[in-house]
């Protein structure tokens, strides 16, 4: 993946030499409300990819609202908090003041320390710099959610929307976390916020400050525990892992149709597809998706008696449906696990607003009631905890990423094997010569060198990353989940599967003209009926553009998904 700065602090020079890609806002019009419980994959692919715009529910308001006037009288009552009323990490045991976080010395001593880290949060980070706008808005949209739950100041929680809303895209540093609570890369965020470092405003480069004048926005004065509130998650990560959970989706939809045209293209047999196979096996993900293939070959002249037909086909053919399967289970697994990460709070300290010694045993013990809140002017009378926690460790999504990785991978070398078997005619029992005319004998691409370096690349995402635990911090923060390279290696691992389930679509249509010639009766589905015929619509008047035909097979899949063919024909289980 691939900062002017405020009070005259921090600068540095604009590389305009750098590529960028903006969004393209084509939902401006949108406005989707943020509850911090329902957030939708969907919903963060609207806000972050076509700039849907955001607003708080009166409830997640009233709940943020609620948490930061039980964290200031917290520090009237002398309850020691991590990150506000004493010193993070290493220094935890180090107060920063005592009494009333609103006393005028107080007050303007936190005003003054909150505004200093905002503004250093520049040059927090290492380059690349990230470079897709979306990746940053998904970040920006994860955290607006889940710092509802968060005692966040109400200027802090109404700026992270107003950017959102305005388009105002902090530059931020890819490398900037060891996945132990997104620091760096919403660091990078809270500079813009007050007008520090660089930032694009609506796709254009340009100082933080200059953004925020454009906008009509002055620069936030952050008090209290904001730079925690803001910085404490693992955003970067789970906003990543919302694009990639959508964009799988479409690659394992595409997969599926792809292989009912490689059994159509190869003449093979089905009969691993019915239900007396797969109620032998009752995995739920794998019956599922056989029967899904199987309704999308539904009128194929797979189904008739062909007496060349062979008993059984390669492994990668006859494997494809489990490893598909398998590939959609670990897919179901991680988006239930994300839904959860962006719809709840994974900061430290934990607040929890109403909750009483009387809710559970284990709050009446003294160590916790060490901890409780009373309830005074600051909260409005509201009682509640403010707990030490560990929700920063952000497993088992990360667990859940590495699975799908290799699952995917798994899926793939059974893709790439299959395209190479077509050039058995032990398997095809036909040579495309047999029946083809001179001219139109070679398929447009798939197989050979391309897939064989495809697969070389996807082989260097797909190993897993080795545990890591440095211990930083004087050694308190000893753990490192490395989520954001986990993440990065599956989104690396679904865009080659994409490019590796083009290239199974050029060789894969080119065979259905083989079987074609054969037969000119012959059917292979409505599905794959309906797609081969665009996909060689589209491959043909590339051909007169002299477009290259991968770049062109890969941009009708996103154009045109999977499901616009064959439609909803199943119901994915629940995970």
């Amino acid at each position: 993946m691939a900062t002017a700065a405020a009070c005259g602090i921090l600068s540095a020079p604009i590389n305009a030499a750098e590529p960028y890609f903006p969004i393209t806002p084509t939902q401006a019009g949108k406005l989707i409300t943020l509850t911090g419980h329902d957030l939708t994959i969907d919903q963060v692919v609207q806000i972050a990819r076509d700039g849907a715009k955001v607003r708080l529910s009166p409830a997640a308001r009233a709940r943020t609202t609620a948490a930061y006037g039980l964290l200031l009288e917290a520090a009237r009552e002398g309850i020691a908090v991590y990150g506000f009323n004493r010193e993070p990490g290493a220094g935890r045991e180090i107060p920063i003041f005592s009494g009333d976080a609103l006393a005028p010395a107080n007050k303007a001593m936190l005003q003054q320390h909150e505004r200093l880290v905002f503004q250093r949060g520049a040059l927090s980070g290492l380059g690349p710099e990230v470079d897709h706008e979306a990746i940053v808005r998904a970040m920006m949209v994860v955290r607006a959610n889940t710092m509802t739950y968060e005692a966040a100041s109400p200027p802090l929680t109404q700026m992270l929307l107003d950017l959102l809303n305005d388009r105002i895209t902090p530059v931020v540093e890819s490398r900037g976390s060891v996945g132990e609570g997104d620091l760096g890369p919403l660091s990078n965020v809270g500079a813009t916020m007050v007008g520090a470092g660089d930032c694009y405003y609506r796709g254009v480069r340009m100082p933080a400050a200059q953004a925020l004048e454009r906008a009509g926005l002055k620069p936030l004065q952050p008090f209290a525990a904001d730079v925690s509130a803001l910085i404490s998650s693992n955003a970067y990560a789970s906003g990543q892992t919302a694009l990639l959970v959508h964009d799988a989706r479409a690659a394992l939809d595409w997969a599926d149709l792809a292989f009912a045209i490689d059994l159509n293209g190869m003449n093979s047999t089905i009969t691993r597809l019915g239900s007396p196979v797969q109620l032998n096996r009752p995995f739920q993900w794998l019956n599922w998706d056989a029967r899904r293939v199987l309704d999308i070959l539904r009128g194929s002249y797979l189904f008739n008696d062909d007496p060349k037909r062979i008993i059984i086909d390669s492994e990668s053919l006859g494997a494809s449906p489990i490893r598909d399967g398998s590939a959609w289970q670990a897919w179901a697994a991680l988006e239930h696990d994300e839904l959860i990460q962006i719809n709840s709070s994974d900061h430290n300290p934990a607040v929890r607003v109403g909750m009483s010694p009387s809710d559970s045993w284990e709050l009446n013990t003294p160590q916790f009631r060490k901890y409780y809140v009373k309830g005074g002017p600051d909260s409005h009378g509201q009682h509640g905890y403010i707990l030490s926690d560990a929700n920063w460790d952000p497993y088992p999504l990360v667990n859940d990423l590495e699975a799908f990785t290799t699952a995917l991978a798994n899926m793939d070398v059974a893709i790439a094997q299959r395209m190479e078997r077509f050039s058995s005619t032990l398997l095809t029992v036909i040579r495309p010569a047999d029946v083809l005319p001179p001219g139109q004998r070679t398929p447009r691409g798939g197989g050979g060198y391309s897939s064989a370096a495809l697969y070389q690349d996807l082989q260097s995402y797909s190993d897993p990353i080795p545990p890591a635990g440095d211990a930083l911090a004087q050694t308190v923060e000893d753990l490192q989940s490395e989520s954001g390279l986990k993440v990065l290696h599956a989104r690396h691992v679904t865009a080659d599967t994409v490019d590796l389930l083009a290239e199974d679509l050029l060789n894969g249509t080119f065979w259905l003209r083989v079987r074609k010639a054969q037969d000119s009766s012959r059917r292979f589905g409505a599905p794959a009926d309906a797609a081969w015929t665009a996909f060689d619509s589209a491959m043909q008047h590339a051909q007169s553009q002299g477009l290259r035909i991968h770049e062109s097979a890969v941009a009708f899949m996103q154009a045109n998904p999977a499901t616009g063919f064959f439609g909803d024909v199943a119901t994915p289980p629940m995970p």
